[in-house]
């Protein structure tokens, strides 16, 4: 991007490592965002286990914008805007099954599951523009499908999904992130920006202060000390069944059984080769439980040996996978208003194929400080409303990044910039493989624009 795109861009990343405040509760920042990023940008827009069958459907919400996604006869999905084109009144609110297509419930137009109009009331009152064929059907929104998802682009010059998706998706699907079921669902109103919250998860500057249930004696050896296999080993049940009760899908319970049963391996007094030998005896008997199970799973040491093994993938603007042994945790952002969001949390594990799952109910939002949120969240949400806070301090100018760790913060927000700059769909999309990474401890880098 040139000096002069930035002008453009108010509170413009100018310094890589420094993010102005205002870019996190500016009014008229927010509206460029709504006007300008989110409407050109592919989102996850449910998972295929909402619209499991013919003609389920379910509504996506983002800003003021609503979308249909629904399953057609044939099992593909596609999308619509939802919006009756009589008078605007929305079709559909939540989920449901459309057996016979779309019914406005003000004056009775009809829809078929194609968006195409199939009645209109007293159509002889209206002139013959505003009752043209075609002209009164649903508007149809990109939409395709890859990882389990349903994914839409409000904008129908954008380039397709799989080319503004990678390194995330060939990483993803090597782990086979569309095998993957969810176990459950929860849903949460954070009082902070969207990109705040994002950022949390952006780095683990923050992992031992805000965690400290992770510091964990003996997981890694005193650089003056003997090593002692035994408590390596009990240190690492211990931080597996610590992320299990904290997080759930980030460390399955079946995974932390099935390291239980491994603790009398024999491991070398050697730190390194003990973590390398470990680290593989227990990635073997996943793969083989989950296999016995007729799960699809990939072999955890091919991917280790590929450099697939990431325990994080970002995807730009608002998609997380947090991938580790069998399962994972998967996180979704939404702005709800310049300084709220609605995050989500989804944990993913492996069933057998054709094995009967029931629907997860759509989840009621609760408070970030609500006591069911798990544990590790819990301590993430409780930083965020300070933050948020804290933004508004007349003293404090900007954000002070880590060019070396915290960097992912600062390419995504020059990414968003290049957004709000109005940049073409095809210097966008070659920035796209910079952000769309493991953000964890990364470093500033060009991204190209």
């Amino acid at each position: 991007m040139t000096a002069l795109d930035r002008l453009t861009v108010p509170y413009g990343v100018d310094v890589p490592d420094r993010i102005r405040k205002e870019r996190y509760y500016d009014p008229d920042f927010y509206a460029m965002e709504a006007e300008l990023l989110w409407p050109r940008v592919w989102q996850m827009a449910c998972r295929l286990e909402e619209i499991p069958n013919a003609r389920d459907c379910v509504e996506y919400q983002i800003l003021d914008q609503s979308v249909i996604v629904l399953r057609d006869d044939d099992m593909g999905v596609r999308a619509f805007q939802n919006t009756c084109r009589h008078r605007g009144v929305r079709l559909l609110e939540g989920r449901g099954t459309c057996e016979t297509g779309f019914t406005c419930p003000f004056h009775g137009w009809c829809y078929g599951i194609d968006g195409v109009n199939t009645f209109i009331s007293r159509p002889g009152t209206f002139t013959e523009h505003n009752a043209q064929p075609g002209d009164v059907d649903l508007v149809p929104v990109r939409c395709e499908t890859w990882g389990g998802c349903a994914w839409i682009n409000l904008d129908a010059e954008a380039p397709p999904l799989r080319r503004c998706i990678e390194p995330f998706a060939t990483i993803m699907d090597a782990w086979r992130l569309e095998s993957m079921r969810a176990e459950w669902w929860y849903s949460f109103r954070i009082p902070a920006n969207w990109k705040l919250a994002e950022e949390a998860f952006m780095e683990q500057y923050h992992v031992l202060e805000t965690h400290p249930q992770l510091r964990i004696p003996g997981r890694y050896p005193p650089r003056n000390g003997a090593f002692d296999p035994q408590v390596f080993i009990e240190s690492e049940l211990h931080y597996l069944r610590t992320m299990n009760e904290g997080m759930a899908g980030m460390v399955h319970a079946s995974d932390v059984a099935l390291a239980e049963q491994q603790q009398d391996i024999e491991l070398p007094a050697d730190p390194a080769l003990a973590r390398s030998i470990w680290e593989e005896h227990l990635n073997d008997k996943v793969v083989e439980w989950h296999r016995g199970q007729g799960h699809v799973v990939p072999d955890l040491n091919e991917l280790e040996a590929s450099g697939m093994n990431e325990p994080m993938g970002y995807l730009f603007p608002h998609f997380f996978v947090l991938p580790m042994y069998s399962s994972a945790s998967s996180y979704r952002f939404r702005p709800l208003g310049p300084e709220e969001t609605l995050m989500e949390i989804w944990s993913l594990t492996r069933f057998a194929e054709g094995e009967e799952r029931e629907q997860l109910p759509v989840p009621e939002p609760w408070s970030c400080d609500d006591p069911r949120v798990p544990p590790i969240p819990t301590q993430d949400f409780s930083n965020l409303p300070r933050q948020q806070k804290g933004l508004h301090g007349r003293g404090f100018e900007y954000m002070r990044l880590s060019e070396q760790i915290e960097g992912h913060i600062s390419n995504y927000h020059r990414l968003i910039d290049g957004y709000l700059a109005g940049l073409p769909h095809d210097r966008l999309v070659d920035a796209l493989p910079a952000i769309n990474v493991n953000p964890l401890e990364r470093g500033i880098v060009d991204i190209g624009l």
